[in-house]
């Protein structure tokens, strides 16, 4: 399935301004959280600063955003992981929220309260989890009531490549393969779960081949690349809608940063991470669309467009009020 020019320009632009919303949260993240801020004795305060809590970033990991959601409409639902921030942004969530959110401010998607492992939209049909492994039922649960109300809605859900050991994940393919539902399923292989390699969790080289166990087409994509994504999610998703059931795909892609922002990478081999940025992807699809056209004048205007939009979502996010603390009992089960 080959990509317009206008889907090209999309995921150049999504994966633009995931990066600088991720790396743009780097810093951010680390105020409040170092010496002399915090109480003296520790070198590091989770609980502190402007966003307290962890923080899962995703950069190197666009291309399975955009590549996937891409072929997606308003009525199609996903479910994202504890690192879901580019599958928010790529499904056409609103930056402001979503950065409100991290900051715990009451403009956030869960008016604060859910944090950046909890987003939540109605009308994007979106959600994620700090579980590991959790949104594949829910996942069988939206496409079984597509399938109900005689829709073509379909739904993808995002996982990593740790939580393919999980029971969910096995029950889940099997459900959706005994019932036929409408359902992608889309494996992240960062390389790590958490800081333990895939070839010391799991037995099979591949987890796109645990498809064949269920009858269902399992596909891996080897390059961190929007193209190659956007070519196999495009077939998954088509069969899905036409009514001929779910799909594994599994894709191979790099995170950049740590697992969680403080994470001292003591496992990772020294260069790797500088290594994996040399065959950075967004730079591969900007050279796709400069070869079929694309000037460099355009470029810098999308870059201005997409920088100017994340800068805005953070000023947003900071100038925004705290939640009134008689909110507490609301919009949560008590």
């Amino acid at each position: 399935m080959e990509p317009t020019k206008e889907h090209l320009l999309w995921m150049y632009e999504q994966m633009l301004i995931i990066r600088d919303f991720e790396e743009t949260m780097v810093n951010v993240y680390l105020e409040g959280k170092l010496p002399p801020d915090i109480q003296e004795g520790l070198a590091f305060d989770i609980g502190s600063g402007v966003v307290p809590g962890e923080m899962h970033l995703a950069a190197g990991q666009e291309p399975v955003a955009v590549g996937s959601c891409v072929h997606l409409k308003d009525d199609d639902s996903i479910t994202g992981t504890h690192r879901p921030h580019h599958f928010a942004i790529a499904k056409g969530i609103s930056l402001k929220p979503l950065a409100a959110e991290m900051f715990g401010k009451v403009t956030g998607l869960g008016r604060g309260k859910g944090g950046h492992m909890h987003l939540f939209s109605v009308d994007k049909k979106f959600g994620c989890s700090g579980i590991i492994g959790a949104g594949m039922p829910q996942a069988c649960g939206a496409a079984l009531a597509a399938k109900k109300l005689g829709k073509d809605w379909v739904t993808v859900t995002f996982f990593g490549e740790g939580a393919a050991n999980q029971g969910s994940f096995h029950e889940s393919l099997n459900l959706a393969a005994i019932w036929n539902l409408p359902v992608i399923f889309i494996c992240e292989d960062n390389k790590y779960a958490i800081s333990v390699t895939r070839e010391e969790s799991t037995a099979i080289a591949n987890n796109a081949d645990r498809a064949i166990g269920y009858g269902i087409p399992g596909v891996r994509v080897e390059n961190n690349d929007a193209v190659e994504v956007y070519d196999v999610v495009g077939e998954a998703v088509a069969r899905a809608r036409n009514g001929n059931g779910p799909s594994l795909i599994e894709v191979s892609t790099d995170r950049y940063l740590g697992h969680f922002q403080g994470d001292a990478e003591a496992y990772r081999p020294e260069n790797e991470v500088s290594t994996l940025r040399e065959n950075d992807p967004i730079d591969r699809l900007k050279q796709q669309l400069l070869d079929g056209g694309m000037t460099e004048s355009e470029d810098n205007q999308i870059k201005e467009r997409t920088k100017e939009a994340v800068q805005e979502a953070y000023v947003f996010a900071r100038d925004s009020a705290y939640p009134d603390a008689s909110e507490a009992t609301q919009h949560v089960f008590v």
